[in-house]
């Protein structure tokens, strides 16, 4: 499904070729629905990525095709690294861009958890 001006699911796409192990990545969890890794420009202490094993363009390709259990699966994921992470004491930022509005780069579904320091507005007025 190709959703906000994205284009189809590319299989070619970096998570996609991190997923198949062709490109590797600082690994912090794994299970039968997520890959969670380091984002290789960190934007602040913590800043993992966490992506669907699946092909999804966006979240809402993510969340009207990926089965229940994939879903629940996904965000269990997210929660576990967050609180691995011990955020959970201080708070964190999950952050989607979804389409080419909100500056999406990857067409692949992806959570950004982000955290660490005191993270300010989440979008600067204007």
């Amino acid at each position: 499904m190709s959703t906000n001006g994205l284009p189809p699911y590319d299989p070619q796409n970096i998570f996609a070729r991190i997923l198949r192990g062709e490109i590797p990545c600082k690994r912090v969890h794994e299970d039968a629905f997520a890959l969670a890794f380091h984002d290789i420009n960190p934007l602040a202490p913590v800043h993992v990525l966490v992506i669907p094993k699946g092909e999804y363009v966006s979240a809402a390709d993510f969340h009207a095709t990926a089965s229940d259990a994939a879903i629940a699966g996904f965000w269990r994921a997210v929660a576990k690294v967050a609180s691995e992470f011990g955020l959970d004491a201080t708070g964190h930022r999950l952050l989607s861009n979804m389409g080419n509005d909100a500056g999406q780069e990857v067409p692949h579904f992806h959570v950004h958890i982000f955290g660490g320091r005191r993270l300010g507005r989440m979008v600067p007025p204007g």
